[in-house]
């Protein structure tokens, strides 16, 4: 499909839907003149209706601009203004204003918001200094600060749900609008932010070279990159302080671009903008006529979702996979590490893992002070801690390999368990269970988790065989079920009802109730999967090669990615039930590892397994002790606990080391 036939497409029915919608409020208003006194249906009109019809157009086009830019400077099609954690940050400061100084609200929402958006991004802009501010130095410290933004958030609202129960439509993204102020005042700000926009069209454009070639051409990559990306954040961050996270528009636009074969980075801008404002205004439109007075209650950015993300199954088959910078690619080193970085990754190693048995080990006494327990207690408190250690311990080492393998499979810094989809299926089945009368009622958390899961699951596959299970189609495949997925859980949670609180509860992972028979069975599942994983280590050597070599090789390319697809799906959702899928194991693990420099698949596998199950059960100690008698939820602890360590080993002053084969051509 062109890109003018989908905008055609697109605008036909936009504005079939804007007929139905507006024609007899319209109507009603000019069969009469304008009433001296108050005219309800007029202002509803003219102060509410088209004001958010408007802010529907800025907020699509703005988000879209924006997650195009960021696809062109990381060289990543899963790249959106969420990847710096614009959002997530956004949401932190607005959690902590209303908890700790509401009379900042006072001063406008909006300007929290902002705040929390550039604090956010300048601090991923100080973990890549002197880094180089390459792509995937960016995409990493943009992801660990959208992660530890987002858990602590949603710690905060699971504790304080009561306060903070407000914010759960803002997070979603709600257009809902009282006159024209704040849509004349993004205006201005988006028009200033496209100045230097279109001033780097032309040198943005250079970047599908690659960076020597446009190093070549007389381009200081890095100041561009950074830049740009500095755009890209203004252009979400005014958005979010406005509306709120509406985060899918800025993903799926341009992939609709790209999709309907659009080429030049000018084009593809300019039909990003295109599509993100016919699509959230078709959305919105649409969401204004099905819920009628309740429309103010649905949070438009999660509907987004549910119109983008069948568009974006329909045309994946049509989406070329895009080529990875030459610092974005997972591979294995050939040869060995030298002795001391071999030594160093193993001392780093042996202390995650001697911090997770130190946390599973201490507790607290009744007057809440600490406690290491005496051998003599060991076989006491074994009874009750170790289902919980073993099973947090087991779905960390499946999350971790998960991971791994995605990533190097990939070829993808951004890939883990919870982009593919197959966590928020779990998560469907439990929300299923608790809003859906009859059978499904009666179900168990876990049972209906395995459901959804596998569901989600068989979807994957489906799509997957019509596009020969290329690594980059099923991913995209995946975010895209997932938003659809999140978009549910996000018109639930919107509700207000106690069951959306029991959701979110659940998603953020508790190993408080797990007994014994729960353990033993995920540490089979671990037992049976991880060395299925470890029989992978030659697909896993070869597939960064690319497909060409790979096979040449003897890799047989479609039976390798779809069994290294189903063993990253079973491992997921054999974990997601214990840990929920907020804990982000699986993209912390694997870059825990290569940070340590440790690039060789059979090796990283195992410290992978060690690196996710360490990250766990540090976090399940301190979920059980540091809120004593309070119990944290253990999935949102391990991402507190892993984020700070990644942290740590992305600001260290030294490029990153390569993630590509050596001898192999990028």
């Amino acid at each position: 499909m062109r890109a003018s036939t989908l905008a055609l497409v697109l605008s036909a029915t936009t504005l079939v839907v804007l007929a139905l919608l507006l024609h007899a409020p319209v109507q009603d208003v000019l069969a009469r003149p304008a009433a001296a006194g108050y005219d309800v249906e007029r202002m509803v009109l003219l102060y509410a209706t088209l004001p958010r019809l408007a802010m529907a157009v800025l907020c699509g086009a703005g988000l879209a601009a924006s997650g195009a830019i960021l696809q062109q400077v990381l060289r990543n099609p899963l790249a959106s203004p969420t990847t710096l954690g614009i959002e997530a940050g956004a949401r932190l400061a607005l959690t902590l204003a209303t908890l700790l100084a509401p009379a900042l609200l006072g001063l406008g929402r909006d300007l929290v918001a902002l705040a929390g958006s550039a604090a956010s991004t300048l601090l991923v802009f100080a973990l890549v200094r002197g880094r180089g501010s390459t792509a995937l130095a960016i995409v990493l410290a943009g992801l660990v600060v959208a992660m530890y933004c987002g858990a602590l958030a949603t710690l905060l609202t699971l504790l304080r749900d009561r306060v903070l129960n407000s914010l759960f439509i803002w997070g979603s993204g709600s257009l809902v609008q009282q006159g024209w102020d704040a849509g004349l005042a993004l205006t201005a700000r988006l028009a200033l932010t496209a100045v230097p926009a279109l001033l780097l069209l032309r040198p943005l454009a250079l970047l599908d070279l690659a960076d020597d070639s446009a190093r070549a051409l007389g381009l200081s990559v890095p100041q561009l990159r950074l830049g740009a990306i500095a755009i890209a954040a203004a252009l979400a961050a005014f958005v979010t302080s406005a509306t709120g996270v509406i985060g899918f528009v800025g993903l799926v636009a341009p992939l609709l671009a790209r999709a309907c074969g659009v080429r030049g980075f000018g084009a593809r801008l300019g039909w990003s903008v295109v599509f993100g404002a016919l699509l959230l205004l078709l959305t919105d439109a649409t969401v204004q006529l099905l819920a009628g007075d309740a429309a103010a209650f649905v949070p438009t950015g999660a509907v987004t979702a549910v119109l983008g993300a069948p568009l974006l199954l329909v045309l994946l088959p049509r989406l070329r996979p895009t080529a990875a910078p030459a610092d974005a690619g997972l591979g294995t080193a050939a040869g060995h590490a030298p002795a001391p970085a071999r030594r160093r990754a193993g001392l780093a190693l042996a202390g995650l893992a001697l911090l997770g048995l130190l946390a599973a080990a201490v507790g607290r006494t009744p007057d809440g002070s600490w406690i290491l327990p005496s051998p003599a207690l060991w076989p006491v408190l074994a009874e009750w801690r170790l289902p919980r250690v073993a099973a947090a311990a087991a779905a960390g080492a499946l999350l971790g390999v998960a991971g791994f393998v995605l990533q190097r499979l990939t070829g993808n810094a951004m890939a883990s368990p919870e982009v593919l989809g197959v966590g928020a299926g779990a998560v469907l089945g439990v929300g299923a269970a608790l809003f859906l009368p009859g059978a499904l009622a009666g179900l168990g958390q876990g049972v209906a988790a395995g459901l959804g899961a596998v569901g989600v699951l068989a979807a994957l596959l489906a799509i997957g065989q019509r596009t020969r299970f290329a690594p980059q189609r099923v991913l995209l495949a995946g975010v895209a079920l997932n938003a659809l997925i999140d978009a549910i859980v996000g018109v639930l949670a919107a509700t207000g009802d106690p069951r959306a609180m029991r959701l979110l509860g659940w998603m953020a992972g508790s190993t408080g109730a797990i007994t014994a028979g729960e353990a033993l069975q995920i540490a089979a599942a671990a037992v049976l999967l991880l060395p299925l994983a470890a029989l992978t280590h030659r697909w896993l050597t070869l597939l960064p090669l690319g497909a060409v070599p790979a096979r040449a090789l003897g890799v047989p390319l479609a039976r390798a990615r779809l069994t290294l697809l189903l063993l990253a799906a079973l491992m997921t959702a054999a974990a997601t039930p214990v840990l929920g899928p907020l804990s982000f194991v699986g993209l912390m693990a694997p870059h825990i590892v290569l940070s340590l420099g440790i690039r060789q698949s059979l090796p990283a596998l195992a410290a992978a397994a060690l690196a996710g199950a360490a990250v766990v059960a540090t976090a399940d100690g301190l979920a059980r002790t540091i809120a004593d008698p309070i119990e944290l939820p253990t999935g949102l602890v391990s991402a507190l606990v892993g984020t700070p360590f990644l942290m740590l080993l992305l600001a260290r002053r030294r490029p990153v080391s390569s993630l590509q084969p050596e001898g192999c051509p990028a």
